[in-house]
């Protein structure tokens, strides 16, 4: 249950913060994202967090293909990521966590 409960409450909270950020937002999220690319000390943290966010999708797609799915599955989170960057990592946590939490009631019932 732990493994699901951090990154929910994280992926909760975080999401919630966004969406209350954008509604009182006065640019578009594009707008946004090029006045922080306009200045070299933002646009480092963007390009940092990109980076973060590249190799959390290369993980997210290796450990997908490790538990038998494929990439292409991960796919909803990659984008996810791509816009929203710790979105997409957090949902796929938490969706893996209740992936192995059926799949162990289950086999927990067959025995």
């Amino acid at each position: 249950m732990l493994s699901i409960a951090l990154p929910l409450t994280a992926l909760l909270a975080f999401a919630g913060y966004t969406v209350s950020v954008m509604l009182q937002a006065e640019q578009s999220l594009i707008d946004f994202g090029i006045s922080l690319m306009s200045r070299p000390d933002t646009a480092q943290v963007v390009i940092d967090l990109y980076l973060l966010a590249t190799l959390a999708g290369i993980w997210m797609v290796k450990d997908a293909r490790t538990r038998g799915q494929s990439a292409w599955s991960v796919l909803p989170y990659l984008l996810l990521t791509a816009i929203f960057v710790s979105v997409g990592p957090l949902l796929y946590l938490v969706m893996r966590g209740i992936r192995e939490r059926r799949q162990s009631v289950g086999q927990a019932r067959a025995s």
